[in-house]
């Protein structure tokens, strides 16, 4: 779980009116002593400690001698006439102490230079690195800016823009922004948030930071009006959580549904006014009733969530047991006769699967799910049951957490679709209400939180509307607290669809599937076999590479879409601008137009490639929207947008831009481009990764430095990391001797939403009385356990060379049996996947069956769906003629012979699959054998193996 980290960002005016001077600021805050020429005196802080960084930092076209800080400021002074004089603006903000030194100092001066020095301003940057009363370390940054522009001659004018309120917002919220990119690099588990308690939805009042100074007249008996403020505010946070620990409580699972002590004591921390009041208050939160505790997790760490959380997620729970139950909505099977026809022209043919899923979607009920692997084509088959639900007289929305995921939505499905807030905000207005007449189609559910989920079904519900969930839980997770549609989906079933499309070649759809089933590390390995994992010296010469072989296939292939893909923004903004330098190098961008953008000043031209950062109705664009800039003055843009309309628009009416060669890996889940290129960076997760690295439908090209990653294998394993969040249920599905409040899944499936008749946590005492943990359990889940259990037992008596039992082998059946019954083939599938992977046998054996049945459900595709087979059979014949080589190369004999031997085998089981061999044939260029004529390909694999032996030519 992510714990919250401190957050402060502050800004103020240092000016003569109030006594202030600006060398005396500057060598207090830097700890130097530095002659002020216009009082012809010393400021002397040499003595000061906990000061480990201090630079002046110049923009383009500064004079040099403007670097030396007592000459800087000076110059300052004497530029300003009056005797109330505005000399610099102050910034202050607080560093995260999870980091190191240097990381503080490097997320320091990397965001000085980004926000400030980037805009022409100066900046005098001090990393302090003091120690608190509480013995814990409090680093922070000063940030002295001059006011006034600077050319080569000097100071210019001052810069009234610089002072706009709506600026200083956005380098709050970009502060944070910075914070957690850089924590998320470093795999550091915490976050901060810009936004006030109030807007977070935390009832405390926000405290005033306290620096050295303060402190130290603290520790001297004196008096200090901005500490005594500090701890009155502090203390009353403390008194607020000690009458209601339920605040604390709310905080903290507003991002995370379950919590650990440690994430407990950070928050009250924080909150509270020395160690008696931390005491009283971690006392009160840890007996309040609204605690509730889980047990331990996999780490050994007990873990808590509330009562509040608790209650949305069992209110979810009985809207969908409540829609389940509910027939409505459903159309007749010759309605989809017509779309199907007119998709069937457009060239676009339903698979199996595609098919279930319609089928599945459109039948009577209001509540289906499709949990579908990335680029499975699901959005086409949304547009056949959106013309069928539209002909049985029903509205279908559209809807997505973001803008470009509403837009990518309604492009491949003709659904008109927004976002979840803008439909959430009409509701509120008490406008477009639902009715039982609508259709809600959500995608990308994955990452929408429990709470909003809760809110949207219950909404559903209460309208008799029907919902349809679509989306793949593996990729990026909700950023706030849940995961709520995988819980759905485990609850209430789903279809799956997991025949890949997007990807053109079969082995690239296989990697897809690879990474939907967490074999990230088989993904890479089969991409680096081709040739496109490309390591460098460090992150710098991996963004050169990456940006020149971009610039290449781009040259090559002008007509191919293509994207740039990275974790954070700092990354993308440098991946654009190299982007932009070899465009302008070759002559295709016009004259560059100054623009001031609401991340800053961009420079734009005719040729540009433009990102839209903001949903606008009015023109058509969404957070993301991506398109070429066709016209540009100081004052107004046009710019083609990729999906062929044209929008022109003023600055001054919209301003929310970026280029856009490159784009964050969040903002790029559910984009499809011919190319892609990947920078992986220390940050990203298997989710991002699965995301990444399926956007296309020609090729990807992952770039990274061996700075960040030692070799491929560290590569391999920091894309496999697992951040999946968590819910409740996982934890707890029942209480003892609480019946009202049972969570089991037969009592969630027939019951009904309704109100509690009393309060079922009263008096609960939750400190002696553990939640025994009982994760929730599907019948499928039930019967892969039992099957996996035969199995394993039988394999335990062949290891110690005994022959099966006839119980075991009764048990096996039975076993076999039940699970037929609820998938056909079922036991044939599962026991070919524990042949191919049999460490799934003591997982499933164990309960942990996820991964065994994903494993079931791929050898159901390849036992249904010839394709896959041919993909199975050309990557394993390549598999084995590569291990074959390598061995020959390393004279390993008996390993050549044994690859040799394997091929063979391969060979010869081909003749048992016609339907397979026929598709083979037209790819024996892939399998690297001629032609086969009129003798069956199993015989022309077997001789052209034996002819290769006599020869001594590898095989």
């Amino acid at each position: 779980m992510i714990a919250m980290a401190i957050y402060h960002f502050s800004a103020k005016i240092i000016s003569r009116a109030n006594g202030s001077g600006a060398l005396a600021a500057a060598a207090y805050r830097s700890a130097s002593r530095l002659h002020d020429q216009r009082l012809d005196r010393h400021h002397d802080f040499s003595n000061k400690a906990g000061v480990v960084h201090s630079e002046v930092m110049l923009p383009d076209g500064a004079p040099e001698h403007l670097g030396d800080r007592e000459q800087l400021w000076n110059a300052v002074e004497a530029a300003e006439k009056r005797i109330d004089a505005q000399l610099a603006r102050e910034i202050e903000f607080a560093i995260p102490r999870e980091l190191t030194k240097e990381q503080g100092v490097t997320l320091a001066h990397d965001f000085v230079q980004r926000e400030f020095v980037d805009r022409s301003m100066i900046a005098d940057l001090n990393v302090h690195w003091d120690m608190g009363a509480d013995g814990l370390t409090k680093p922070h940054a000063h940030v002295m800016l001059a006011t006034r522009e600077v050319g080569e001659e000097g100071f210019g004018a001052k810069v009234r823009d610089w002072n706009r309120t709506d600026l200083l917002n956005h380098w709050r919220e970009a502060w944070a922004d910075h914070v957690n990119e850089r924590l998320a690099e470093l795999d550091i588990d915490a976050h901060v948030d810009h936004r006030s308690l109030e807007a977070q939805g935390i009832g405390l009042e926000p405290q005033n930071k306290i620096g050295p100074a303060a402190s130290r007249m603290a520790e001297q008996g004196r008096a200090s009006e901005r500490l005594v403020e500090h701890q009155a505010i502090a203390r009353a946070n403390g008194e607020r959580i000690i009458a209601h620990p339920e605040i604390a409580l709310d905080a903290i699972t507003h991002s995370q549904a379950t919590f650990t002590t440690r994430d407990l004591a950070m928050f009250v921390h924080r909150h509270t006014d020395g160690k008696e009041q931390f005491d009283h208050a971690m006392a009160a939160v840890r007996s309040a009733p609204e605690l509730i505790k889980l047990g331990r997790d996999g780490r050994g760490e007990e873990r808590f969530t509330s009562r509040t959380m608790l209650e949305i997620e069992r209110r979810l729970d009985q809207a969908t047991a409540s829609l389940m139950e509910c027939g409505g909505h459903g159309i007749p099977a010759a309605a989809l006769e017509s779309p199907r026809a007119t998709a069937r022209m457009r060239g676009l043919v339903l698979g199996e699967e595609q098919e279930a899923a319609l089928r599945h979607i459109t039948r009577p009920g209001d509540l289906a799910s499709i949990v579908g692997y990335a680029g499975t084509g699901k959005s086409a088959l949304l547009g056949i049951a959106r013309e069928g639900w539209e002909r049985g007289g029903y509205r279908v929305q559209g809807l997505a957490l973001s803008g470009i995921a509403a837009e990518n939505l309604e492009a491949g499905s003709g659904i008109a679709s927004r976002t979840i807030a803008s439909l959430e905000h009409q509701w509120a207005q008490g406008r477009d209400l639902l009715t039982s007449k609508d259709i809600l189609v959500i995608d990308e559910a994955g990452m929408i939180g429990t709470r909003q989920m809760e809110r949207i079904i219950a909404e559903a519900e209460k309208r008799r509307a029907k919902v349809v969930l679509v989306g793949d839980p593996e990729q990026l997770q909700a950023i706030e607290a849940g995961a709520a549609f995988r819980s759905i989906a485990e609850r209430h079933g789903a279809v799956e669809i997991t025949e890949v499309r997007r990807q053109r070649e079969g082995w690239q759809r296989e990697a897809t599937r690879q990474l939907a089933t967490g074999r990230t590390g088989a993904a890479i390995e089969a991409y680096a076999e081709r040739g496109m994992v490309h390591a460098a010296p460090d992150r710098a010469a991996a963004r050169e590479s990456l940006i020149e072989r971009w610039n290449r296939e781009r040259s090559a292939e002008p007509g191919a879409s293509r994207l740039i893909l990275t974790h954070t923004r700092d990354e993308v903004r440098l991946m654009n601008e190299r982007a932009r330098d070899r465009l302008r190098a070759t002559g295709e961008l016009g004259e560059d137009v100054v623009i001031a953008t609401e991340r800053g000043e961009r420079r734009f031209a005719a040729g540009d490639r433009a990102m839209f950062l903001k949903n606008e109705r009015g023109l058509g664009v969404k957070n993301g929207t991506l398109g070429t800039v066709r016209s540009i003055t100081s004052v107004r843009m046009a710019v083609m947008l990729d999906d062929g309309r044209a929008v022109a628009f003023d600055f001054k009416d919209y301003a929310h831009l970026d280029h856009g060669y490159a784009a964050t890996i969040h903002k790029a889940q559910g984009i499809t481009v011919d190319r892609a290129h990947v920078l992986a960076t220390p940050g990203l997760d298997r989710h991002a990764a699965y995301v990444a690295l399926s956007r296309h439908r020609d090729a990807v090209q992952l770039h990274y430095g061996e700075d960040d990653f030692a070799d491929a294998g560290q590569l391999a394993r920091t894309l496999s990391r697992d951040r999946s969040k968590d819910m409740v249920a996982d934890y707890a599905r029942h209480f003892a001797d609480r019946r009202e409040i049972r969570m089991s899944q037969e009592g969630i499936g027939k019951e009904k939403a309704r109100p509690l008749a009393r309060d079922p946590f009263a008096g609960l005492n939750l400190r002696t009385t553990p939640i025994p943990v009982a994760p929730l359990r599907t019948p499928l889940d039930r019967a892969v356990e039992h099957y996996a259990r035969a199995q394993a037992d039988i394999l335990r008596v062949r290891q110690l060379g005994m022959d099966t039992l006839p119980h075991q082998q009764v048990a096996l059946n039975k076993a076999a049996e039940a699970l037929n019954a609820l998938r056909p083939e079922a036991a044939r599938d599962l026991r070919n996947a524990f042949v191919a992977n049999r460490p799934l046998i003591d997982d499933a054996a164990k309960g942990r069956t996820a991964a065994a049945i994903r494993a079931m459900q791929l050898e159901a595709e390849l036992r249904t769906n010839p394709e896959c087979r041919a993909d199975r059979f050309v990557q394993q014949w390549q598999e084995l003629h590569r291990q074959h080589a390598q061995c020959n190369h390393s004279f390993d004999e008996a390993g050549a012979r044994r690859a040799s031997d394997a091929l063979t085998s391969v060979a010869k089981a081909l003749h048992r699959d016609p339907q397979l061999e026929s598709l083979l044939r037209k790819r024996v260029h892939e399998l690297g054998i001629p032609a086969p004529g009129g003798a069956s390909l199993s015989q022309s694999l077997q001789d052209w193996i034996g002819r290769s032996r006599s020869r001594g030519i590898g095989i």
